[in-house]
């Protein structure tokens, strides 16, 4: 994953020496010490053997998942920090789905003529379909074909009282080479503050009134700046949780987590995350695309990848 997801959604400061292809990670009075290629840790002063290399990907730092879990959780498992990052849910009960495209703007076509918005419709219906069966109640943006704006999908979303958006999209790419899964959250430099002041002109807080010192404009925007700080960092959980996922149960490569600034995942006001399944523009993964079996199997692994998000929010509570 992302070595600045992983900071994100922990709070950690990083500094990266690009000649040198050091890493140095602080929080409170810890320390990390990484190097470009190799697979030794210093944490702390204490070597750390890592399973996997760190890596360079896309011009991006790169860590292992097993990085998280080896040293990240278990260095901040108790900090305050981690408590205020998670959400008191136990359960996920209700989930916005969001099939990308539709009607008049079909996605992205393949070189046989399967179109993405298709295939990312007849996948959200599975995946409807397995979440329903699990307890969840599921929302979607559209049920057939038919254009929906982008506007449109967000309002949906932000009306819906729902715990998670989850947004499902077919990849295309000039390099036909390309193949794999990748998952987006918004990203870091999307302005929060910006976000924040128009949530608190235009939606309402479902907290108790007695919480607030005084109801002004700008207590409430600081409240909605801590909430979309909260949904960042879930939304990354998130798509940790549904690559893990993927990356054990499937064949496909998964590409990792990335954000972006999608509209989507901008304009939510909850923890959002945009699957990009695979590659139309790859002859192989198209091919894949229009199996039955294979769009069945990516449902039951995005759905997996929710059932484990939602059993980390399970083991957070119990800490």
């Amino acid at each position: 994953m992302p070595l600045q997801a992983l900071c994100d959604l922990k709070g950690i400061s990083w500094e990266y020496d690009s000649f040198a292809r050091t890493i140095v990670l602080n929080k409170n009075s810890h320390r990390i010490n990484l190097m470009v290629g190799e697979s030794l840790a210093l944490v702390d002063e204490s070597p750390v053997r890592l399973k996997e290399p760190v890596d360079i990907y896309q011009g991006a730092v790169v860590v292992p998942y097993k990085f998280k879990e080896q040293v990240i959780d278990v260095l901040f498992r108790d900090t305050s920090s981690r408590q205020a990052q998670i959400t008191s849910l136990s359960k996920i009960k209700r989930i916005v789905l969001d099939a990308g495209h539709g009607g008049e703007d079909p996605g992205a076509v393949g070189r046989s003529g399967l179109r993405e918005k298709d295939v990312t419709l007849d996948i959200v219906k599975r995946l409807s379909k397995i979440l329903k069966a699990e307890g969840v109640e599921v929302i979607t943006t559209r049920s057939s074909d038919k254009f929906i704006p982008l506007a449109s999908r967000v309002d949906i979303t932000n009306r819906s009282g729902a715990d998670l958006f989850l947004s499902v999209h077919v990849n295309a790419n000039r390099v036909r080479s390309l193949n794999g899964c990748e998952v987006y959250y918004i990203a870091p430099n999307a302005d929060d503050s910006k976000r924040a002041l128009n949530a608190a002109k235009n939606a309402a807080l479902n907290i108790d009134s007695s919480c607030f010192a005084d109801s002004s404009l700008n207590t409430k925007a600081i409240v909605w700046d801590m909430i979309y700080t909260n949904s960042r960092a879930e939304s990354i959980e998130l798509a940790n949780s549904i690559c893990k996922i993927v990356d054990r149960n499937s064949d496909t490569r998964v590409l990792g987590i990335k954000s972006a600034r999608f509209y989507v995942l901008k304009g939510a006001r909850i923890p959002a995350v945009l699957v990009e399944v695979a590659f139309l523009s790859n002859t192989s993964e198209e091919r894949m695309l229009k199996n039955n079996y294979s769009r069945q199997k990516i449902a039951e692994n995005i759905a997996a990848g929710v059932n484990d998000y939602a059993q980390e929010l399970v083991l957070a509570e119990a800490r």
